[in-house]
């Protein structure tokens, strides 16, 4: 028998690399005969970069960027092993992770730092980019981002705005005649782990706006200033890209690529599963185990357990999930093509209790998920 385990991070507890660990250690106790192949996963979110370099033998580098808040931080970013292809993300440069709760403001968050990141690829000679667009504190739509690298956003009086989503109203004038000139010759790869647009009761700051800190008022002021930002964009390029899906990615840096660059959106998890030659594993593979911290309604957009499991289908080979936590129903999950979820926090242990001990609460859980597939095979 042979088990594919491939899960994405489990945020703020264990790496993919740590996850894949410990669910395989689950596994080993349970059926210690089974051949076990560990394929850490990521989606366009945090890790991204360590995943595709590891799995192209490539290498990773280091830059000093702004942060997220403007504090000078010291970012990752990744060459490939074909020693043309660069990967930057977000999460590196302007993450959600990076601020404290109390720190959190899209008004004032910028995406500066990516393009810092961009910069430091190109100077190497990079042109070929993916992006992963996971896990920003953003909601500037890209604006920071677009500063870094050249363009000049500029307000009636004619000065530059200053960073932050919160600035976006007073936008008169993009300049696009500065951007950095090596830019038309670079391709980009977006790794967008959602398909939201950049406005509305579904885009940047209606859907993900809260978690980076944003109250209701906030949330409608900052829809209203990407509003704004899309019309001078469709005024400076002639692109619409209001309602595209997945323009509202990262706080709307979707946007952005789309708008000012030969950019491709895609699906954050093809691009990694790719990279990773995921068909050569599922071949003769029995049973594919992924997951990640929790499955909620945002895992229908695109996120990894989701793009696995319709790839695993393709072969037949059955689908199981484990996931810290569940919100909503279960059901619309398993309609994705899905075998069956467990999941690490219930009546038995809370949320505190699983975040104590993460790896030894989910090689708990594994050993009753390979104790179950074992009976199944009995039976």
């Amino acid at each position: 028998m042979k088990i594919v385990i491939a899960p994405d991070s489990f945020k703020g507890s264990l790496s993919a690399k740590e996850a894949a660990a410990s669910i395989a250690q689950g596994f080993i106790d349970v059926l210690p005969e089974v051949e076990i192949v560990q394929l850490p996963i990521a989606d366009g979110g945090e890790g991204t970069t360590e995943t595709l370099v590891a799995a192209t033998s490539g290498k990773l580098n280091s830059t000093t960027v702004a942060g997220p808040l403007g504090d000078i931080v010291n970012a990752q970013w990744g060459l490939l092993g074909n020693l043309e292809t660069g990967v930057v993300e977000v999460a590196s440069a302007c993450g959600l992770d990076m601020l404290e709760p109390k720190e959190r403001n899209p008004m004032l968050t910028s995406s500066y730092g990516l393009g810092e990141l961009i910069l430091a690829g190109l100077n190497q000679g990079v042109r070929h980019f993916i992006v992963g667009l996971g896990g920003s504190a953003c909601n500037d739509g890209g604006a920071g981002m677009l500063q870094a690298l050249g363009i000049r956003l500029l307000d009636e009086a004619g000065e530059e705005l200053a960073r932050g989503g919160g600035s976006l109203h007073s936008l008169n004038n993009i300049d696009i005649s500065t951007l950095d000139f090596r830019l038309k010759d670079v391709r980009f790869e977006v790794a967008c782990d959602v398909d939201n647009p950049l406005l509305g009761e579904l885009g940047a700051s209606a859907v993900f706006g809260p978690q980076k800190g944003a109250d209701a008022q906030m949330v409608a002021e900052l829809d209203a200033n990407l509003e704004h930002y899309a019309k001078i964009i469709r005024k400076t390029t002639g692109k619409d890209i209001a309602l595209t899906a997945g323009a509202g990615a990262a706080g709307g840096l979707g946007a952005a690529f789309l708008a000012f660059f030969n950019a491709e959106l895609k699906s954050g998890i093809d691009i990694v599963l790719d990279a990773l030659n995921l068909e050569k594993h599922l071949e003769n593979a029995d049973l594919l185990i992924t997951g990640e911290g929790r499955i909620d309604s945002q895992s229908l957009h695109g996120k990894a357990p989701i793009g696995i499991s319709k790839r695993a289908k393709c072969y037949q080979c059955p689908v199981i999930v484990i996931a810290g936590s569940v919100e909503g129903d279960v059901k619309l999950i398993q309609e994705q093509g899905i075998d069956a979820v467990y999941v690490v926090v219930s009546g038995k242990l809370s949320l505190a209790g699983a975040l104590a001990e993460p790896s030894k609460n989910l090689t708990l859980v594994s050993r009753q998920v390979a104790k179950s597939w074992l009976q199944k095979l009995n039976s």
